[in-house]
């Protein structure tokens, strides 16, 4: 899962950032109006964390935008506006959700897998596929019930590969979901990732197949269904 933070404040960006990195996601930070939408026009995001006071304009326009055109990623409004006009007024315009400063890190967290459990057109809540089931709002992956931990870039691999289960996802695509624009890719990374995830399936009998389609990308199958 891929989150953007839009935050101007250095230091509770900066704690966003490490909190959801502890929990698996893979997180870019912007802080000014151009910086989220040149961030948005290159990636889908899972979740944008938007606060509404920018530097070089409001918040509000890049959520009004966002829902004028169609854009179905969850949006989780986090701003020192506290009053009830403001609060309504971004929820009518299309904010997922709305968070006032100073708030609970945890409540943050809690509120974010809140709303990646609603459908969407970007995700489903539980992912299965052989003997594998993955809840994508707190990502234990399990086996037969069985939890079972994976390192976060093979888990954001086998995220995605469950998610299109039978049908080719791109190379670019995995890169895009699973590394923030701060990461070193090496150019063998994504298939790194994906050698090793097939190791960790085999011993787990997992009952899937991940196969590649040399330059294209990868389909995750499940043998005989």
């Amino acid at each position: 899962m891929r989150l953007l933070v839009v935050e101007d404040n250095h230091r509770l960006a900066a704690l966003m950032a490490k909190l959801l990195a502890e929990n698996l996601f893979a997180v870019d930070v912007v802080e000014t109006v151009d910086e989220a939408w040149a961030a948005l026009k290159t990636v889908d995001y899972d979740v944008v964390l938007l606060d509404l006071s920018l530097p070089d304009g409001d918040g509000t326009e890049i959520l009004r935008s966002l829902r004028r055109t169609g854009h179905a990623t969850r949006i989780l409004v986090a701003t020192a506006r506290a009053d009830v006009v403001g609060r309504v007024e971004a929820l009518n315009d299309g904010a997922d959700d709305y968070l006032v400063k100073p708030f609970s890190l945890d409540e943050l967290l809690a509120r974010i897998r809140a709303l990646l459990r609603r459908p969407s057109t970007t995700a489903q809540a539980v992912l299965s596929a052989g003997r594998l089931t993955l809840d994508v709002t707190s990502l234990p992956l399990c086996v037969d019930g069985e939890v079972t931990p994976l390192p976060r870039r093979e888990l954001g691999v086998l995220m995605l590969l469950l998610a299109n289960q039978g049908r080719l996802v791109p190379k670019q695509k995995i890169e895009n979901a699973t590394y923030s624009f701060d990461s070193e890719v090496t150019p063998n990374a994504i298939e790194a990732s994906v050698s090793r995830l097939r190791r960790r399936l085999a011993n787990l009998d997992a009952a899937v197949t991940i196969t590649s389609m040399r330059g294209l990308g990868y389909i995750l199958t499940v043998p005989g269904a």
